[in-house]
């Protein structure tokens, strides 16, 4: 029996952690092509504390959340949560009944179109639609993958949420990597971090993480060739050249931003001669700063060719569900909070101690013995 009205936590406006709302809202009902899921487990992403800051500013001195289609979709009141796991419960017309109880994940994506190559005015759920962070949500049924795997938890499905693994993703593919190819990851131990670590792997290239050393252990056994510890950027090069035998870096997929941007070219451009492709910049992230100051004549001179990336394609998705069902993808989990605690699991993420590795899942209470306590983070049992 589905129940009327759900648990959901509630963004109410701009600001901090007090304006996420736990309160009972109507269940939603799925439209004709829609799924009903019931919520077991929704990833949490940086994505949703920026939005609710007003941090994704399209021009300079803006405090907003993006709208590259022309208008705000960030309204409120506001469910957030974007990388959902759970199972079908109910079909809306022209979906077969035969996909209730299937446990699957959520293509984040809110497509402006039927394109499965492109994706140029990018949304997703829990940012221009309600999300995860409710007991329920409806979706479109196409974006509702099944995830059959028996050795996979819900809590570890949601792990692997396209937020992550679908931006990891493009940025490969915005920069053409190839296998074989050096290929540097900032931010190397975050969701988007461990993913393109992986990724790499499963295309064949060979990454190189830029991380703290505390972490360096558990990123080698994730697939990193080698750890290059941020803690002091000054002999960057030199320790790239150590670890490439003296050769450029191909590529540089870049979460953090700053001043490191400048830092990250030079490790593609100090031997031109060395290289067979032109060097290659995926920009996903800001973490270290939103500006960063470039001289032209570098990007030009060196030909040097920058990807903005947000977000993903449909055959992107995809190919990311086919590796999850195939085994070649694997969860990085860090743990897990009941959505009555979402400010708690809030400040945790802000918080997060050297030894945080990988992605927090946030589940709803009803659904908290199965799927969440095994996962506990400390704080949260």
């Amino acid at each position: 029996m589905i129940p009327t009205t759900m648990k959901a936590m509630v963004l109410t406006g701009h600001g901090d952690i007090d304006q996420l709302d736990y309160r009972d809202v109507t269940t939603p009902k799925p439209a004709a092509g829609e799924v009903l899921v019931q919520v077991t487990a929704t990833a949490k992403n940086n994505t949703d504390r920026k939005a609710r800051e007003g941090l994704y500013p399209t021009k300079k001195g803006e405090m907003t959340s993006f709208q590259m289609g022309g208008e705000p979709t960030l309204l409120f009141p506001r469910v957030q949560g974007a990388d959902i796991a759970g199972s079908v419960v109910a079909v809306g017309e022209g979906v077969s009944e035969s996909r209730i109880g299937e446990r699957g994940l959520l293509d984040f994506n809110l497509y402006a179109n039927d394109r499965r190559d492109i994706n140029l005015t990018p949304d997703y759920y829990g940012h221009g639609a309600d999300g995860g962070y409710a007991e329920y949500v409806a979706v479109p049924s196409g974006q509702f993958h099944h995830i059959p795997n028996p050795e996979l938890t819900d809590a570890e499905v949601a792990a692997m949420g396209m937020c992550s693994y679908q931006t990891a993703l493009h940025m490969l593919t915005s920069a053409n990597v190839k296998a074989g190819e050096r290929v540097l990851v900032t931010g190397a131990s975050g969701g988007v971090g461990t993913a393109l670590i992986q990724l790499c792997r499963v295309m064949g290239a060979i990454p190189y993480a830029l991380s703290q050393q505390d972490k360096a252990d558990a990123l080698l056994r994730l697939g990193a060739e080698a750890v290059v510890d941020r803690s002091d950027m000054t002999s960057f090069v030199d320790r790239i050249k150590a670890e490439t035998g003296g050769r450029p870096l191909d590529a540089v997929m870049d979460l953090v931003g700053g001043d490191m941007t400048d830092i990250f070219i030079d490790a593609m451009i100090f031997d031109m001669n060395a290289r067979d492709t032109y060097p290659r910049l995926s920009i996903a992230g800001a973490s270290g700063g939103n500006i960063s100051e470039i001289l032209w004549t570098r990007i030009y001179l060196y030909q040097v060719q920058i990807f903005g990336v947000s977000h993903g394609t449909r055959e992107e998705a995809e190919q990311l569900v086919a590796w999850i069902r195939g085994g070649q993808l694997k969860p990085v989990l860090h743990g897990a909070f009941q959505l009555s605690d979402l400010h708690q699991a809030e400040r945790y993420f802000m918080n997060r101690s050297s030894n945080y590795l990988g992605k927090i899942v946030i589940v709803p209470d009803s659904q908290w013995d199965v799927h969440g306590k095994p996962f506990a983070v400390e704080s949260a049992r």
